[in-house]
């Protein structure tokens, strides 16, 4: 039997490598139910450090991750390097819609966070969360140029005892590959013991019902006491904190989750375009089997896919699959129905014009890749739009909550068009100042059914 001490009053009783059990030596609560595949709550530490927390990205990601656990009461500092976002958040103005510039300031003034460039707060630091963007590069393979910055910029400052979790999503084996190599060639050589873990960020912008608390994290670490910090830190912050054996299956838990939207949105786009072949309505379709109780999920047809991660996800998982000798075919075809949809939806939009206009004008409503967000990351109307170009359009854009987009400028819904597309339905659209005119819409939301102007996609 080994006995591993992790943090005054605990330490960790190994009866068996795969059922680790938790003794307590202290006051303090302990919940163990079953073994580490559930929620354990813990106390990480009782030094100064123990409650600081520093958050390397201040993004969609890093951003609510710092104001949850401000709320849980740790001291948190978060990393960016890009200086102007920084002053920007110092002086308590949000650069995302999911944390109000109100939450901002009551965190600043309550001394609890700080923004900064300066990577040696690090040293300070109990956990290191690694929350930066993981996109894909020219050639829509994943690009981890961030991901190896942030832990080459960490990894001098670390102190003993450290715990580094990525929250990155990435394919299976970054941080073990990749991470955890780069920080122990660079360390200190004083800093003798870094704990590290991985818990892919599940961040829904927008998103009113699903946040930082009650959404579950996977924890994936790459040793038992690094498993026990990490899921005391995340049960912290979280409802429910679960534990999976290597941090392989976290990243490839986060992976499957998109994978499994994008390909659904393929299958709902394809056959939108069958159903529209034959004059059947796809929505009402989706409508009249979702009165089934099991068996199936309802997903609707759209422009395409846009945001950080299911355009980007998956082709990290086929990607990964080809370096170990596999092609995903399946996930490569859904890709592909969805990469085609916005030069669906464009010519969909063209035929709705009189056929004696040879240079039609076409207003896009809605340029965010989702509703409720002024995010434009990935959104499938870059694509409409070019395609709408490409067959002779004049084409412009309305979005009430997107003052600037790929450097041009909304324009007012009374800009004279022979067409409308209804891409993303926001708040604070006046689509009646459009359907009030007469002009036709290509309804790509299911939400103007009751319009005789409207056609659904």
């Amino acid at each position: 039997m080994t006995r591993i001490r992790l943090d005054k009053g605990w330490f960790i009783r190994l009866s068996s490598p795969k059922q680790p059990r938790l003794r307590q030596t202290n006051h303090y609560p302990c919940a163990l139910r079953g073994n580490l595949r559930h929620a354990v709550r813990i106390q990480c530490m009782n030094s100064e450090r123990s409650r600081r927390l520093v958050i390397i990205g201040q993004g969609y990601v890093g951003l609510p991750l710092a104001m949850a656990a401000i709320e849980a009461g740790w001291n948190v500092v978060g990393i960016d390097k890009f200086e102007a976002k920084v002053t920007q958040i110092n002086l308590g103005l949000s650069p995302i819609e999911d944390i109000s510039n109100t939450q901002l300031q009551a965190a600043i003034e309550s001394k609890k966070y700080k923004a900064t460039t300066d990577f040696s707060e690090v040293s300070k630091a109990s956990v290191i969360a690694i929350c930066v963007p993981t996109p894909l590069n020219a050639l829509r393979e994943p690009d981890l140029n961030h991901l190896r910055d942030a832990a080459s910029h960490i990894a001098p400052h670390l102190s003993e005892g450290s715990l580094v979790i990525s929250e990155s999503t990435s394919y299976p084996g970054t941080l073990r590959d990749v991470i955890i190599p780069m920080i122990n060639d660079l360390k200190n050589k004083d800093t003798e013991k870094v704990y590290f873990a991985c818990a892919p960020e599940r961040v829904n912008p927008g998103d009113l019902t699903w946040n930082q608390k009650n959404t579950p994290r996977l924890v994936g670490a790459i040793d038992a006491e690094s498993r026990i910090k990490a899921l005391g830190f995340y049960n912290s912050i979280c409802d429910a904190a679960i534990a999976v054996s290597t941090p392989e299956v976290a990243e490839a838990a986060k992976l499957l989750e998109n994978t499994f939207r994008l390909v659904n949105i393929a299958l709902v786009n394809e056959f939108t375009q069958l159903c529209s072949s034959a004059g059947i309505s796809a929505n009402e379709v989706i409508d009249a089997a979702s009165t089934k109780p099991y068996g199936f999920m309802p997903f609707r047809p759209g422009v395409g896919v846009g945001g950080h991660c299911i355009p980007v996800d998956p082709l990290y998982l086929t990607w990964w699959a080809r370096q170990n000798g596999f092609n995903a075919e399946f996930i490569e075809s859904a890709d592909r129905v969805n990469h085609a949809m916005p030069k669906y939806v464009a010519e969909r939009a063209l035929m709705l014009v009189d056929p004696s206009i040879t240079e039609p004008r076409v207003m896009i409503l809605g340029v965010a890749y989702k509703a409720g967000v002024s995010d434009v990351r990935e959104t499938p109307v870059s694509e409409l739009r070019k395609h709408l170009q490409a067959c002779g359009a004049t084409v412009a854009w309305h979005d009430p909550l997107v003052a600037t987009w790929e450097d041009s400028k909304p324009v007012p819904l009374t800009w004279e068009c022979d067409v409308a597309i209804l891409a993303t339905y926001q708040p604070g659209l006046d689509i009646n100042k459009i359907l009030e005119r007469g002009i036709k819409v290509l309804d790509c939301t299911n939400s103007l059914q009751n319009f005789e102007s409207s056609n659904l996609l």
